[in-house]
């Protein structure tokens, strides 16, 4: 017959055996970062961008509260999400980022890539308004805050490389959109900044 440490070890052997599974059926926290355009993290992970802290390792963590523009990351933390570790994202670096071209007006895909898809309420994207300062850490106010484009997704999870085709704004010279990823089924949301030249 065993003895009481036996089976002790044996109980716990079992109950350790059955929660793997249970481990293992956990949904994956969702993580991603725009790729076109190429988002500030993007940039620093693809290495055009030098400076940029851990960012660099991983430009899709850049993960907040969700509920922007009401609730969300506070005025000059948004590219960060609020996240002090990805501070970097937030220096305007005097307006110099990288900045992709884009057609004012016309039809775009915006793409973004995962790494750990999630059930999704919405990707949302906003753009700077006219006469925002580059040179100044991104706020509310420097955004026209009814999102240009809204793809719904009603809780459904997306592929890992997504892409949500829209008219951009009729904008002129250099500006920001701020893409915005929100979990359907967590408080957070995914926030990544991609500097623009329209025309």
């Amino acid at each position: 017959m065993p003895t009481a440490p036996r089976k002790t070890t044996l109980l716990l052997a079992a109950v350790a055996g059955l929660g793997l599974p249970l481990l293992s059926a956990a949904p994956a926290l969702a993580h991603g970062y725009t790729t076109a355009p190429p988002s500030r993290a993007l940039l620093c992970h693809q290495g055009v961008v030098k400076n940029c802290g851990p960012i660099q390792w991983e430009p899709q963590s850049t993960e907040g509260p969700k509920g922007f523009p009401s609730a969300g990351p506070a005025d000059g933390t948004i590219c960060a999400a609020g996240d002090s570790r990805w501070a970097p994202l937030d220096d305007p670096r005097n307006g110099t980022w990288p900045a992709a071209s884009v057609p004012p007006g016309s039809s775009y895909t915006f793409t973004w890539h995962l790494t750990a898809a999630h059930a999704t309420t919405s990707f949302r994207y906003f753009v700077t308004r006219d006469g925002w300062n580059p040179t100044q850490p991104l706020t509310r106010a420097q955004l026209d805050l009814t999102p240009f484009l809204t793809v719904n997704y009603n809780g459904k999870i997306p592929p890992y490389d997504v892409s949500h085709t829209g008219t951009l704004p009729a904008k002129h010279g250099r500006h920001m959109i701020l893409a915005v990823w929100t979990i359907a089924d967590t408080g957070n949301a995914f926030y990544q900044c991609s500097d623009v030249n329209f025309g």
